[in-house]
């Protein structure tokens, strides 16, 4: 297969061609779904799919790269080559995405050398490892090599963020001496000033948007009159943020409008065509004036549910493509199976105090510091220090907090200090206590100028008005959850692990519901699912059928601030995204 761009058209194999392509995060689907959504894209009308690239999850310790599994891009790319779908790869070194960080490793953080996104050269050292390692996996599956890969992306909506050329100049020459000789794009907003600010001489200039399609190209065409037309990022709906008030969700009408529009002048990716979950700790966050974390789910409101089931959306705009395929699309593939298992206990319990010392060592430090210094990504991470005298009703303040902290005196949860809202506490304690402040990161913001903001205590802490000294810290990975003792009676903190057996007969897709739950996270046979928040829109927890055996499964709940009943919890056959389950048909 050949694929070139020629003025203001793509060409494959010489023949010009109109991509129709969809969003799928192989990082957010376990990779035995690939294929079924993949058939799926395919009967949709769909000639190629897109994804990003996480940094973060390819590299988590400097130097040791990942590629297995989920991860295995590779795979990924042969798989849907395998259906029949080009594809189209943005390998960052950012990708937003409302992904932690945006795609960024945590550790880049400890260098003080470091300013992301641009010339720094501490920062283009470390992404020089990167890509070298990652194009390893993808340049055998380039067109030009016999793959399905027919473009790669140079940085991600940099318009949005900074001005540096030169460092975007770097990396497009960096793709072309690494024999990247495939057709290289940007992707930016629609604006004059984000296009300015983002394109990259001798690449294909696309934009992002979701509606609208004339008045956000009038600004591409005034300035790239001679290049095709591609929306790369056509948002078909949008994630949600812990304690919005719902679920958000788009007309299928109003985009199946937009998707028409922009085939009639051009090609598209619809964004998302599955969003699919943010597993374990890997949720972004919006920071502008307020924290915005967002939820584990990234269903999206996409052509496809979090799960993979077809929805209205997907049909509506499936008509909308045959108008512009010449044959007759394939029938659609069935969903797979989901089902509701029932209500089960959980019956062995450990707390947070208990269990610190076989989950961590303690690191002394004068003052606390942030989390990013003692070597630690994510999780949390507990304060720990014995007053020296007693204390009366005085302020315990933070300078800032990333992001969410119980504050406990002895085994007792006295308040809770979170980033929004004030980062003091009044307390009351006698010489002696112990005095813990139990911090959890909830994801490094994916955009905007607040992405290099620390976690943990990050600054000095005072306890009335004055500085305390003298701390233990425990950095909690929570990914070492085998090492917790349980025993039958529940602790008396409020942060605690529960832990419960399960049989089924068939593993099936399925979801948790965690009603008398608070805040915290939940894994099953050992797999983080990700964080649940009592405050919602997110009510459930996908629970993929792959990570279920049959007969005895094993459920590990961490609870942060403490249960509203009988430690129990439900296996429901819907989602629950906000106040009642959704049911397509």
């Amino acid at each position: 297969m050949t694929f070139e761009i020629k003025g203001n058209q793509f060409l494959k194999d010489g023949e010009p061609i109109k991509l129709i392509s969809g969003a799928v995060h192989y990082f957010r689907n376990l990779p035995d779904t690939w294929s079924d959504i993949f058939k799926k894209m395919r009967a949709m009308g769909c000639n190629c799919v897109e994804t990003y690239c996480a940094w973060n999850m390819h590299e988590k310790k400097p130097g040791e790269f990942d590629f297995d599994g989920i991860l295995d891009i590779a795979k990924f790319i042969k798989t849907a080559a395998d259906e029949g779908l080009m594809a189209i790869v943005r390998p960052g070194p950012y990708i937003c995405a409302e992904w932690e960080f945006g795609g960024l490793p945590w550790w880049i953080q400890a260098d003080e050398k470091i300013e992301i996104r641009c010339s720094n050269k501490a920062y283009i050292k470390y992404f020089d490892r990167y890509i070298d390692r990652l194009l390893a996996e993808i340049k055998p599956l380039l067109c030009t090599n016999g793959g399905n890969i027919i473009m790669l992306q140079c940085e991600n909506e940099y318009g949005y963020y900074g001005d540096d050329k030169e460092y975007l100049n770097y990396l497009h020459d960096g793709y072309k001496k690494r024999g990247m000789d495939v057709p290289l794009f940007t992707s930016d907003g629609s604006s004059e000033d984000n296009l300015l600010d983002g394109f990259i001489p001798g690449t294909l200039t696309t934009l992002n948007f979701g509606s609208r399609v004339e008045e956000n190209f009038r600004a591409h065409s005034r300035l790239f009159p001679d290049q095709p037309k591609m929306c790369m990022e056509m948002w078909n709906g949008w994630f949600d943020a812990w304690g919005d008030e719902m679920h958000h969700t788009t007309s299928a009408e109003d985009y199946a409008k937009s998707v028409d529009d922009m085939l009639t002048i051009g090609s598209l990716n619809m964004y998302m065509f599955i969003g699919g979950t943010n597993f374990g700790f890997m949720s972004g966050a919006n920071h502008y004036e307020k924290f915005a974390p967002d939820v584990t789910s990234y269903d999206y409101d996409a052509m496809l549910t979090e799960c993979g089931d077809i929805t209205p959306k997907y049909r509506k705009i499936r008509e909308i493509i045959q108008k512009h395929v010449p044959s007759d699309l394939p029938e659609i593939p069935a969903d797979r199976k989901k089902k509701a298992y029932g209500k089960f206990e959980l019956t062995e319990f450990a707390g947070i105090f208990d269990s610190l010392d076989r989950l961590s060592s303690p690191i002394h430090s004068d003052v606390p510091l942030c989390m990013e210094k003692y070597g630690q990504g994510y999780g949390y991470i507990a304060y720990r220090t014995k007053l020296n005298r007693d204390y009366d009703d005085v302020s315990l303040s933070f300078e800032s907090l990333g992001d969410r902290a119980q504050i406990y005196i002895n085994d007792e949860l006295i308040g809770i200090v979170y980033i929004n809202e004030e980062l003091e506490i009044d307390i009351t304690a006698k010489k002696g206590d112990i005095l813990t402040v139990l911090c959890e990161n909830m994801g490094r913001a994916n955009f905007g100028p607040k992405m290099m903001r620390k976690k943990g205590i990050d600054g000095r802490c005072l306890l009335g008005g004055k500085i305390h000294f003298s701390w233990d810290v425990y950095p909690l990975w929570m990914n070492n959850l085998e090492r917790v003792e349980y025993s039958a009676e529940m602790p008396k903190e409020k942060s605690v692990f529960l832990k419960g057996k399960f049989n089924i007969d068939e593993p099936c897709d399925t979801f948790i519901k965690l009603d008398i739950f608070t805040k915290g996270f939940v894994t099953v046979n050992g797999f983080n699912l990700g964080r649940y928040w009592e405050i919602g829109p997110q009510r459930t927890l996908y629970l993929p059928a792959s990570l279920l055996n049959k007969g005895e499964n094993e459920i590990v709940i961490f609870e942060s601030d403490g249960l509203k009943g009988k430690p129990e919890f439900e296996l429901v056959d819907k989602p629950i995204l906000f106040e009642t389950a959704i049911e397509f048909v």
